[in-house]
């Protein structure tokens, strides 16, 4: 019983957020670099829109890398194929994902890092939505889950 209740405060400890307009956005995250890699992605538990109107996730910056894309993942005749996408819808009334490992799913690609993000680091970027505006985002980088694929 203890033990159960100690994982469940571990995990809430852990947990961060931040709220831009009408938007909560649950747990912005990043994995480690692999060694040599230039690039890398940050992600999101969640991103729910609690407003009336949809919204758009514009695109990101930040000076963690050169550059950062918002990418689309699609499984396709059991391929993975990833593409830059020039926004990601947010309807009302909906949560959109941004899951590391997540098949048909979203994430904000790091281009051409300034250096390395390991374990325990953490960085931030600006989101832009088409009407909650600009919010700064801190991400944690955290190791994969097991379950993952790696990016």
């Amino acid at each position: 019983m203890i033990a159960s209740g100690l994982s469940g405060f571990s995990q809430i400890a852990y947990a961060h957020a931040l709220k831009c307009g009408e938007l909560n956005i649950a747990h912005p995250y990043s994995t480690p670099t692999m060694s040599g890699s230039k690039n890398s992605a940050a992600y999101f538990m969640a991103i729910k829109n609690n407003g009336k109107e949809a919204d758009q996730l514009l695109g990101a910056k930040g000076d963690v890398s050169l550059s950062v894309e918002i990418h689309e993942m699609q499984l396709e005749n059991n391929v993975m194929k990833m593409r830059a996408v020039p926004e990601v819808q947010l309807p009302a009334g909906y949560e959109v994902t941004f899951k590391h490992g997540q098949a048909n799913g979203y994430h904000l690609m790091l281009i051409d890092l300034k250096k390395s993000i390991k374990q325990g680091d953490k960085f931030a970027l600006t989101l832009s939505f088409k009407k909650a505006g600009d919010c700064q985002a801190e991400f944690w980088v955290e190791a994969p889950k097991p379950d993952s694929h790696k990016h």
